[in-house]
């Protein structure tokens, strides 16, 4: 029995900016502007900043950007330090890997229920989001595939109709898509996504048909994946990538 539609996700590219002038949808394009700046590490980990800088940096207001702050503060995604303006949290990899457990648990709990409630407008969003994933390689960016991915996170948790899981797989899918941005831009050598775009494509294949094992078979391979990821980080990437504050320590 399917449960009530899904949201509509548009994954084609960024959420266009909302006519409404109310501060809860400036205060979610706040966010996710920042988000965007987190992932790529336009906002470099360690960087200190003030607020006024931010509000430059996403066009908007003090009391949207405010609002987005208090969230990424509550994500451990920024600290704010009171008259010294805000630090863009530093990447602790030993932190960040053991938190991939508790992203594949949640998320295996998220995929049962959206396998389940699937129904027929489901499956047809989760089939674009296929069709987007199979563009050629020289198409699908990294920053394009991050737009993906980001919507196929979105719709799945929209699917399963849980809102106690969001607070918590939203910075989570930050931190791993950040993760993923750094792998494949410092240390992947000249490697494309397909791995990463295989095990995807998998999982959208398996919620659509609502075959819940493979599904988690391919959750699991993604999982997988990306603690491979830390292998190479933790061995090969420079200190100051993770904390730009330690930039003074590399030799001149």
């Amino acid at each position: 029995m399917s449960s009530t539609p899904a949201k509509k996700v548009q994954p084609t590219g960024p959420a266009p900016i909302p006519r409404t002038r109310g501060f809860r949808n400036q205060a979610d394009l706040a966010y996710e502007r920042i988000e965007k700046m987190l992932v790529n590490c336009q906002l470099s980990p360690g960087r200190f900043l003030a607020m006024q800088d931010l509000q430059k940096l996403v066009a908007l207001g003090r009391t949207p950007v405010h609002q987005a702050v208090s969230r990424l503060a509550e994500d451990t995604l920024v600290i704010v330090r009171p008259r010294d303006g805000l630090q863009i949290a530093p990447i602790n990899l030993a932190r960040e890997r053991g938190l991939l457990p508790l992203r594949r648990d949640v998320e295996r709990f998220v995929i049962r229920l959206a396998a389940k409630r699937s129904g027929a407008s489901e499956r047809n969003q989760l089939l674009h989001l296929q069709r987007l994933l199979r563009e050629p390689a020289e198409k699908l960016t990294l920053d394009r595939f991050n737009v993906v991915d980001r919507n196929v996170d979105q719709l799945l948790i929209a699917m399963a109709g849980e809102p106690f899981v969001e607070p918590t797989l939203r910075p989570l899918h930050t931190i791993f898509r950040r993760i993923g941005w750094l792998y494949h831009t410092k240390m992947a050598r000249g490697q494309n996504l397909k791995q990463s775009v295989d095990c995807h494509i998998a999982l959208l294949e398996a919620v659509a048909d609502r075959q819940i094992e493979k599904a988690i078979a391919a959750l699991d391979d993604l999982i997988g994946f990306v603690d491979s990821m830390f292998d190479v980080l933790e061995q090969e990437i420079d200190p100051s990538l993770l904390d730009c504050s330690l930039a003074y320590l590399r030799p001149h």
